[in-house]
């Protein structure tokens, strides 16, 4: 059983940064795609960016040109850098694995954004 556990969450300013990370417990390369979702509170969880096993990227648009999503394949991590944050980007943040026929998901960590 694959765990992925997420970190680097916090408290920060708006136009402050974070870098979250998501280790897996075994080889992230067995995943087709991994990914970071929130989920903000009273709001459904939303996709927000996604990296390939080929390293093709993608983002929803609220987020393009602030965060970039990243892998390290020697370290089983995934990253989002997150930049020039704003107060609609707190949330609980989730790492995704998916493989085919099953999806991973991690615990999630706290991003907090004060105006």
């Amino acid at each position: 059983q694959v765990q992925l556990v997420e970190s680097g969450g916090g408290l920060v300013q708006a136009g402050g940064s974070l870098r979250l990370s998501c280790a897996a417990s075994g080889s992230i390369s067995r995943f087709n795609i991994m990914g970071w979702y929130r989920q903000a509170p009273g709001k459904e969880r939303e996709w927000v960016a996604r990296i390939t096993n080929l390293d093709f990227t993608d983002y929803r648009d609220s987020v393009k040109g602030r965060f970039t999503i990243s892998r390290d394949n020697a370290k089983n991590t995934i990253y989002l850098q997150m930049n020039s944050l704003k107060p609609e980007d707190t949330a609980v943040y989730y790492c995704k694995g998916v493989t085919i026929g099953l999806d991973y998901w991690g615990q999630g960590t706290q991003v907090t954004v004060s105006s």
